[in-house]
């Protein structure tokens, strides 16, 4: 009985691997692209203790990983999941685009180390990515 309850758990582990294959490559093609079109790069800044491009990379990051999760929650498919976690790398890459815009020191800031564009633009890829996410909720 108790060998059977511990097989069924884990009947869905296969959905699960692949929808966290998918969520993990898009996650990683997204960051792939983010540190490519920002004019500085964020990895190398990290390291050497930059905390402006730390919060606007975290906030990235997460920003990009909330509507991920509700495509996976609400997806009918994994080829569903795919297509909307594509369009959330648009959306969260598009508001990199806006910030620049709207700001458009923010290229010489994070670089120079100024937090607080840092952190705008961190929360704005979070807001960002919780109004994508909810858009999801068909």
């Amino acid at each position: 009985m108790f060998k059977q309850e511990i097989m069924e758990s884990f009947t869905g582990f296969d959905d699960f691997l692949i929808y966290l294959v998918i969520a993990a490559t898009l996650l990683a093609v997204f960051i792939a692209i983010y540190v490519r079109i920002t004019p500085y790069r964020e990895i190398g800044l990290i390291r050497e203790g930059n905390m402006a491009a730390a919060f606007s990379l975290s906030g990235t990051l997460i920003g990009m990983a909330i509507p991920l999760a509700n495509a996976i929650e609400f997806s009918v498919n994994p080829v569903d999941m795919a297509i909307w976690g594509f369009i959330a790398l648009g959306i969260q890459l598009l508001v990199f685009v806006v910030a620049r815009i709207a700001l458009p020191h923010i290229a010489q800031d994070i670089p120079a180390g100024k937090q607080a564009s840092g952190f705008f633009l961190g929360a704005i890829s979070i807001a960002a990515g919780i109004l994508n996410a909810a858009c999801m909720t068909y």
